[in-house]
């Protein structure tokens, strides 16, 4: 059959068909008012959470929100949830074309610009474009990519595509993971961020794991079986890699190593997500946590109605939810980047699955925060 014409931007959006051509702008706006909407039903149908997190382990490659629109505009067309999501030209090269008349999904996709890397005399540092001569008293640390703006980018799900055969897992479809393995990828990540795990019959209360900042360690219960251990532990690497001492953000709504809320609801979905992307169901242990995912976000934005933030408008429950999104998301992503689950990630192309990225991203209100622990900088949708 014929294929869409393809472009960065618009061209191929409508396989065989004319498109109603949007600017950037207002592409932007369309697709983060879809986020906010897809973010608002989430709230007022918790359940709704559960399933974000479901295609999040499928597209795991995919930042938060961007899978959150990529679901709502598969589910507008009464069609499949997306499993494999590629540009046309990244089909045309694994042997796939775009079938006729089919509508592009429309995604956030950074923009970018090559930037030099300056030490000034005074030994300020700054961003400079690479077009632009460096001061003779300057030094420079090399050339880096940085996100300037975002755009609108149409892509394909595998189902509106034909051509040569690909094997797709479905969603739930693994057998599960093997736990030894998985477990030593988990312990591999804490300790790349600079923690020990250790195993004990010493129970904290009446928790099974506990992260100590302090000693950098993670310890996981003695007594419980193996596939409770990496829950546990994946758990716990959600708090490692989110709610460290620098984590800005999470104390600004109430998600952090010291108040409960929504830290013990993002750290929660982390591991989630994790075991689920490995063929591990872990619903009916998570359901508690999940399920209270929306009354925490509303708590949290009734908690900052009380709090005057200067120069800064309060923050909206869609606001803090976005953020519980990206930061849930990013660190999901950077664990399953060391952990390497069974099928695509929701990508074709080669991708960096590095837990950075310079951003110049906003979360809740407020600037995007730095690492916490090692962890991930959010960043995108």
């Amino acid at each position: 059959m014929a294929a869409a014409h393809d472009s960065h931007d618009s061209r191929g959006a409508d396989a065989g068909s004319s498109a109603v051509r949007m600017s950037a702008e207002d592409r932007i706006a369309n697709l983060t008012e879809g986020l906010h909407s897809a973010l608002e039903q989430a709230i007022d149908s918790p359940a709704r959470w559960q399933v974000l997190l479901d295609a999040s382990a499928t597209l795991w490659r995919y930042s938060g929100g961007n899978v959150a629109l990529l679901m709502l505009q598969m589910a507008q067309r009464g069609t499949e949830e997306p499993t494999l999501v590629a540009g046309y030209k990244e089909w045309a090269r694994h042997g796939r074309t775009v079938l006729r008349g089919e509508h592009a999904l429309w995604i956030i996709a950074p923009r970018t610009a090559a930037m030099q890397e300056l030490t000034l005399a005074d030994g300020q540092r700054k961003l400079l474009p690479v077009s632009q001569a460096v001061p003779t008293d300057a030094v420079s640390s090399g050339k880096k990519n940085v996100i300037t703006g975002w755009r609108g980018q149409a892509v394909f799900d595998v189902t509106q595509t034909e051509g040569t055969p690909l094997l797709v897992p479905r969603p739930g479809a693994q057998s599960g993971a093997n736990l030894d393995d998985l477990w030593r990828s988990l312990c591999e990540v804490a300790k790349e961020n600079g923690f020990r795990v250790d195993v004990s019959g010493v129970q904290y209360g009446y928790t099974s794991g506990y992260t100590d900042f302090d000693a950098r360690r993670i310890q996981i219960g003695l007594w419980m079986n193996t596939e409770e251990q990496v829950a546990v532990l994946a758990h716990e690497l959600g708090h490692v890699l989110l709610h460290g001492p620098d984590d800005s953000v999470g104390r600004l709504y109430g998600s952090s190593a010291n108040h409960r809320g929504l830290a013990e609801v993002e750290a929660e979905s982390v591991a989630y997500t994790v075991l689920r992307a490995h063929g591990i169901d872990r619903g009916p242990q998570s359901a508690t946590y999940l399920a209270g995912w929306a009354d925490a976000v509303i708590t949290a934005e009734r908690d900052m109605k009380r709090v005057t933030l200067e120069g800064r408008a309060v923050t909206s429950r869609v606001d803090i939810a976005k953020s519980v999104l990206g930061r849930v998301t990013a660190a999901t992503k950077g664990i399953l980047a060391v952990s390497d689950p069974p099928g695509f990630g929701g990508k074709l192309a080669a991708v960096d699955t590095g837990r950075t990225v310079t951003a110049s991203s906003t979360y809740a209100g407020v600037p995007g925060p730095g690492p916490s622990m090692g962890g991930p900088e959010l960043a995108g949708p």
